[in-house]
């Protein structure tokens, strides 16, 4: 690389070595970000020109020239050489040859720290609300399903052991609770990320670009940074949105690791699709839930990313350091991986099939009504404390003869407590544990339906967010 092509080599008596510059050239997915650069451009050429640094011909030549660097980029027909150290270099040394002297007017009044603070913070904007719109697919699967299974009885599980009968549809909504979370952990995050870094220049504002408010409205955003060192020293815009993309790989996970279970030859549950499903090269016989898997363990990536990125900040002296270019990493790993399994595991869980009458069967398995023994008996005046202790005592019986709780006759009853009555049988059903449970945000039909509907209330208000962004989208 010559010295010319290096933005900062004037005060240097030699060019930089190869070693030095292998270690400081961008990774080439750094290069993603020239449009969002390009469009902060549009915007400096502007506060150039109300600064007095350009013509209005000027600003124009310079804007014309951006527009078609902007159409050839995303054509493909412009890409970085390897002399470009980075996407400002590239898009300087593209703008220079294309107009000479006058494309090097516009580094005037900023400096790479704001470029390099504002383009991932622009690229993290519009991407968080793709992210959005991926996770309102798999959250629509969910809801779709749901909506088949208000009725099914499925088992519920505490410890992984069985617990007490629930709604298919309610255990399919909890997940969908926590996707909905996530959703609002991104609009919340957004909030705190939209002011703009551009005019701090390097550290100190800038001594040419004095409006910053301007080229904020036009990119999108709130307004300017308050603090100039803060504005390109900070990163913890860019540390919470990887806390929340490890977090909706958490809870990706969590629902990928139920999907190997019910798709189990063990549980039987659910059936998946052929086209979301995987053989094994040597087993004719295996069908594998692969999507589940590798979305578990892309999970893994996610949440080292947290680590990386906190790490990394943990001991700056504040202002910029070359350190926070692992910001870009990170970050890019972390929207990539979510492009890929949240599609993946929407279109897993949407077509799906549910074993309803295995799920009913399964359902009573393990004494799961046991806790409507203690509840009718608490109901008839019998201390919780007690009932507790006259179930346990039941169940126990039921162990030793190898019989269900729905087995019971009067006499069984009456042997291991006289306040056993007839009455009690009433209550042991699944479909009678699960109605009572119909206390808001309970397990009973009619509560699900509710819940669900709030639910796609909240995803049509969350949609029209993700669909209705100023700043510029690429």
């Amino acid at each position: 690389m010559t010295s010319t092509n290096v933005l900062w080599a004037s005060r240097f008596r030699s060019g930089p070595a190869p070693e030095l510059m292998a270690l400081s050239r961008s990774d080439a997915s750094h290069f993603r970000l020239a449009a969002y650069d390009l469009a902060a451009s549009f915007s400096h050429a502007r506060e150039l020109a109300r600064a007095g640094l350009l013509t209005q011909d000027e600003c124009e030549t310079i804007t014309a020239a951006l527009a078609a660097l902007q159409i050839e980029i995303a054509a493909g027909t412009l890409v970085p050489s390897e002399q470009d150290e980075d996407v400002h270099t590239f898009l300087e040394r593209a703008l220079t040859e294309r107009l000479g002297p006058l494309g090097g007017k516009l580094r005037a009044g900023r400096s790479r720290n704001d470029q390099a603070a504002n383009d991932l913070k622009l690229y993290l904007r519009d991407q968080a609300r793709r992210i959005v719109i991926d996770l309102l697919s798999l959250q629509e699967a969910l809801s779709l399903q749901a909506e088949q299974h208000l009725g099914t009885i499925a088992p519920g599980f505490t410890h992984l052991q069985p617990a007490q009968p629930v709604s298919f549809a309610h255990q399919l909504l909890a997940h969908a609770q926590g996707f909905s979370r996530d959703i609002d952990r991104l609009q919340d995050w957004d909030r705190r990320a939209s002011r703009s870094p551009l005019g701090a220049a390097a550290l100190a504002g800038s001594a040419i670009a004095k409006s910053p408010e301007f080229s904020a409205r036009e990119l999108g955003y709130d307004a300017p940074c308050e603090n100039s060192i803060d504005a390109v020293g900070s990163r913890d815009h860019v540390t919470e949105f990887l806390f929340v993309a490890a977090m909706i790989g958490v809870n990706l996970s969590r629902l990928a690791e139920e999907i190997f279970l019910w798709s189990s030859r063990q549980f039987r549950w659910v059936a998946l699709d052929d086209a979301y499903a995987t053989g094994s090269s040597i087993m004719p016989q295996k069908k594998n839930a692969d999507i589940a898997e590798l979305t578990r363990g892309r999970a893994a990536r996610l949440i080292g990313g947290v680590g990386a990125m906190l790490t990394a900040l943990k001991g700056l002296p504040f202002a910029y350091n070359r350190d926070l270019v692992e910001d870009k990493r990170a970050a890019f790993e972390a929207v990539d991986t979510l492009a890929l399994v949240l599609p993946a595991m929407a279109g897993m869980v949407r077509t799906m099939r549910v074993n309803t009458g295995e799920l009913r069967r399964q359902a009573t398995d393990g004494f799961t009504l046991a806790t409507e023994v203690a509840d009718w008996l608490a109901r008839q005046g019998v201390p919780f404390s007690e009932a507790h202790e006259i179930t346990g005592h039941l169940v126990r019986y039921c162990e030793d003869r190898n019989i269900g709780l729905e087995d019971l006759g009067e006499e069984d009853m009456a042997s291991v407590d006289p306040r056993l009555k007839a009455g009690l049988m009433s209550s042991l059903t699944p479909d009678a544990a699960v109605k009572a449970r119909d206390g808001y945000g309970g397990t009973a039909p009619v509560r699900v339906a509710e819940q669900l509907a709030r639910l796609r209330s909240d995803f049509d208000k969350q949609r029209e967010w993700a669909m209705r962004y100023d700043g510029p989208r690429i």
